[in-house]
């Protein structure tokens, strides 16, 4: 495998950052998980301006380009011959001292990662996915912006364990005020009466990429969807529950907390945007 280090691609082998590294010691960084769909980078622009829209609300000054970042990616895409997968793009403060000040940082560092990834099994798809209500509080919106898709990720890895204890694969967060935020990795949302509800990012989700391409595809099929704060009791009596995500794309919940959501199978619009997802992703009809 070939890695995009700072300038160059190099060998996996030496694809390496010091331990000296702000991202490396305190998280101190920014990033990006974007999908390949037959070997074109999915909505490559709309992830590009959030990266870069993440460095600056932590003040984080990234060394390349737009443009240049772009080449880079393509050039680490097609070194790996990756048709259909996944890149991960990192950009930390860079190298500092052991102190908290990340202006002694001359240099951000940048890598970038093309290789497979790991999906859900279809079968998940097809029944849908029970999940937990997690005890861990999404950060508060005055700590850090939720906008911000940060490489300090423990908020979301102390929920994620709280899910993997029970023994299910996902858990969804609420804020400090019991409103739903998002689940650990995926965007939240639900069907009540034909109508998709959603949380707003001021309730502390990530905007997501998948998430704005669902909304719109929503739309164009004559659905409203409705952006407000949702609670866990909207959760348990939804008609419908899916989350979004760019490793999920969509994916049905099917229980909650014990609390079974609808007929217990992924609903009528969380199948017509998945197809409808999958159409727009992979230029193509979904095989049903």
């Amino acid at each position: 495998m070939k890695v995009w280090v700072n300038d160059r691609l190099v060998d996996e082998s030496e694809a390496k950052i010091s331990v000296f590294d702000h991202g490396v010691l305190y998280g101190d960084g920014v990033f990006e998980g974007i999908r390949v769909y037959n070997g074109k980078i999915f909505e490559f622009e709309a992830h590009i301006k959030r990266l870069y829209e993440s460095a600056r609300a932590i003040r984080l000054n990234i060394f390349m380009s737009p443009d240049e970042i772009v080449e880079a990616t393509k050039r680490t895409v097609e070194a790996n011959n990756v048709i259909d997968g996944y890149i991960r793009m990192v950009v930390t403060r860079g190298i500092g001292t052991l102190g908290l000040n990340p202006f002694i940082c001359e240099n951000s560092t940048i890598f970038i990662i093309a290789d497979n990834i790991q999906l859900y099994p279809e079968e998940l798809y097809e029944k849908g996915m029970k999940i937990i209500s997690a005890t861990t509080v999404r950060n508060h919106p005055l700590a850090i912006p939720p906008q911000v898709k940060s490489l300090n990720y423990l908020n979301n890895i102390l929920a994620k364990i709280e899910a993997l204890d029970y023994n299910v694969p996902e858990a969804i967060m609420y804020n400090h005020e019991g409103f739903v935020a998002e689940a650990t990795g995926d965007n939240v949302f639900i069907v009540r009466n034909n109508i998709i509800y959603t949380p707003p990012v001021q309730a502390g989700s990530l905007p997501g990429i998948t998430r704005t391409v669902v909304i719109n595809l929503a739309k164009k099929e004559g659905l409203e969807v409705i952006e407000m704060n949702l609670t866990r009791f909207d959760l348990y009596v939804a008609d419908e529950f899916f989350l979004t995500g760019t490793a999920a794309e969509v994916i049905g919940i099917v229980e909650i907390d014990n609390r079974t959501i609808g007929d217990g199978k992924p609903g009528p619009v969380t199948k017509l945007l998945r197809d409808r997802f999958f159409e727009y992703a992979h230029g193509k009809g979904r095989e049903r």
